[in-house]
């Protein structure tokens, strides 16, 4: 082989290299696209406020919540289901206790089942939309406000669907810089 030819396969495989390189960069952002137009995994919408339309028809969303096996919080849902008329808003609260001796941040992933209900469940506000920063022994109750769309009843595939599980999980994440900063001065005052 030539020297010119090496320098071919190698500028070949080098593009190659960056190509996958920028697919995988961009497939988490892409996915998350995906899963919030199409609601596919249970990815639920946001909406800037309520529905505009209630039908007469009822669906009973039912609410759970979870931990990661390293979050040491202390996490569930006030109210075990809510029935509603499909378009009108709900509020539900779910509570999270921080039994630790330290600042702990988490933060909420979230998806309703069945999943296809997912393009129909809409958000208003939520804890999950930003990190949650609990000091040790402090225990909060935490909102969500949602609706389900409509349109639902419309879809050929979902319209039957009157039972949806809304479903948390919290993880642990890293202190914001301000709180990292104060966390050992609020240990010591705990002591």
């Amino acid at each position: 082989m030539s020297a010119q030819s090496n320098n071919r396969v190698a500028f070949r495989l080098l593009g190659l290299v960056v190509v996958m390189g920028a697919l995988a960069w961009a497939a988490v952002p892409f996915y998350d696209w995906f899963c919030r137009v199409t609601g596919y995994g249970g990815t639920t919408n946001v909406a800037e406020a309520g529905s505009d339309v209630i039908l007469d028809e009822m669906v009973t969303v039912r609410f759970d919540a979870n931990v990661a096996k390293d979050m040491p919080w202390q996490f569930k849902p006030m109210q075990r289901e809510m029935t509603l008329r499909i378009g009108e808003t709900g509020l539900a609260f779910y509570e999270a206790y921080n039994p630790s001796d330290r600042v702990v941040a988490g933060t909420a992933s979230y998806n309703v089942a069945p999943d296809i209900a997912g393009y129909y469940f809409d958000k208003i506000q939520c804890f999950c939309f930003t990190e949650q920063v609990l000091q040790p022994g402090e225990r909060v109750e935490m909102p969500v406000s949602f609706y389900v769309d409509p349109e639902l009843v419309k879809d050929r595939d979902a319209g039957g669907i009157r039972y949806i599980t809304l479903s948390y999980t919290f993880y642990e994440t890293e202190l914001p810089e301000q709180q990292a900063a104060l966390a050992p001065a609020v240990k010591a005052t705990v002591n």
